[in-house]
């Protein structure tokens, strides 16, 4: 690197904006597990049944779903909310009604298990809603080349969200009642509360639609029509299909099994916590800085191939996880595995996922391609505690390691027939770029 560039590097990191994501990102990360992975422990010591944790806990899929009201964000300003501008309105809004949405499941308890999961599943939707305004406006604040510290910034603020509701939940809940960890989680979500309030308004014109047809066709539907042109149509579903299958092992391990399976194996809530939600945490982000030095070195195609083999093949390392009877050393080297390919996989799913938008739809062409990247992995997980009860945890894990295979061969039939431009948009090899 050379002296001149380096300055531009510090201040792409010190700049306003990205310690204003590294606030959003925190505020991301901090619904999404306690609508699944954390709300699962809740609920298993409630005694509610595994099939039953598996589908409650899929409230998550809402971020799956997200696609379907993007547009909805992307182009609707919010009358109350109007002084705020369009970004910080929804960012506020979406906020005020996740922290009302925690509040109201420390109030009402499992023991009302329908009001519960109809608020539950009110908080998923929020906490999706939340992450769309935040992607925009990460987009909007920042040229493209102060992008990747903005990525980076905001991921950290995600992660340490994740150790939050993760591991400060799980201990918090070894010593108090579940509804004071909600509570508490509550009150923390008015730090960002108040980032978005001290916040810039990204300086976006915005031109509108003089009919309500016209609207709905700019945002809803030539998002999705300006992909299958750039495309064609067998490309096009060929890499819909492949976005959807990339990360289902990844995805196959959340909607609240794990919590039972760790609890099963003999673990404690703090033992669970500090391995798998503080010390797994940091080593996600080593697995994410490699992902991204493989990127910068060899692009995006072949180190996307490596993360979901990598990713997929880290979910066989539970099988020797199985009967571990609380050997805390085994689930730690499992712990390290999974977590450093997810962090790997991750880094190079969204440098894909990126690449094949057109800036003239971010918001929602991204928030498809994120919504369909999850929506395989959830499903399945929503199943998986009755495939748990009928063929154990052994043979779900090499499931979910097998169900990758189609996603490794779709990647092999893409690589000669997809043109990733370093700028420009993303094309068919057999079209020339625009």
């Amino acid at each position: 690197m050379s002296a001149a560039a380096k300055p531009s590097i510090w201040r792409a990191f010190t700049q306003p904006a990205a310690w204003t994501m590294f606030f959003f990102g925190f505020a991301s990360g901090m619904p999404f597990l306690l609508v699944a992975g954390t709300l699962a422990y809740w609920l298993k010591e409630n005694g509610i049944e595994l099939r039953n944790i598996t589908l409650i806990a899929s409230a998550g899929m809402a971020y799956t779903l997200k696609f379907l009201w993007a547009p909805l964000v992307d182009r609707w300003r919010l009358p109350l909310l109007g002084r705020l501008g369009q970004r910080r309105g929804w960012l506020l809004l979406a906020l005020v009604v996740v922290t009302a949405g925690l509040l109201l499941m420390a109030q009402l308890t499992p023991d009302r298990l329908a009001a519960f999961v109809w608020i539950t599943l009110m908080t998923a939707f929020a906490g999706a809603t939340l992450d769309i305004a935040v992607d925009a406006y990460r987009v909007e604040i920042a040229p493209n080349t102060s992008q990747g510290a903005l990525v980076a910034t905001y991921s950290l603020g995600y992660r340490i969200a994740l150790i939050v509701t993760g591991a400060l939940a799980l201990v918090l809940a070894d010593h108090v009642a579940w509804p004071v960890v909600y509570r508490v989680m509550a009150l923390v979500m008015l730090v960002p509360l108040a980032a978005v309030l001290i916040a810039r308004e990204p300086d976006v014109v915005r031109v509108r639609a003089e009919t309500w047809a016209r609207g709905l066709r700019e945002g809803v539907v030539e998002p999705f029509a300006d992909f299958f042109r750039r495309f064609g149509g067998g490309l096009a579903l060929a890499l819909l299909a492949f976005i959807l299958l990339a990360k289902i092992s990844d995805q196959s391990l959340g909607g609240g099994i794990m919590a039972p399976f760790y609890l099963d194996q003999g673990f404690t809530k703090t033992e669970i916590a500090a391995v798998s939600k503080v010390y797994g945490i940091w080593i996600g982000i080593v697995g994410v800085f490699l992902g991204g030095i493989a990127v910068a070195r060899w692009g995006v195609k072949w180190p996307l191939l490596a993360g979901v083999i990598l990713g997929a093949a880290s979910n066989l390392l539970y099988l020797w996880l199985v009967g571990a009877d609380g050997d805390v050393w085994k689930l730690t080297v499992v712990i390290s595995g999974e977590n450093l390919a997810q962090g790997f996989q991750g880094t190079t799913l969204v440098a894909f996922l990126s690449a094949l938008v057109n800036q003239r739809f971010t918001a929602t062409q991204y928030a498809l391609f994120s919504s369909l990247v999850m929506l395989p992995g959830k499903v399945l997980s929503a199943v998986s505690g009755g495939i748990v009860e009928q063929v154990g945890y052994g043979v779900y894990f090499a499931i979910t390691t097998l169900v990758a295979v189609p996603a490794v061969a779709l990647f092999f039939w893409l690589k000669p027939r997809l043109v990733l431009a370093d700028d420009g948009v993303a094309t068919s090899a057999a079209e020339p770029p625009p």
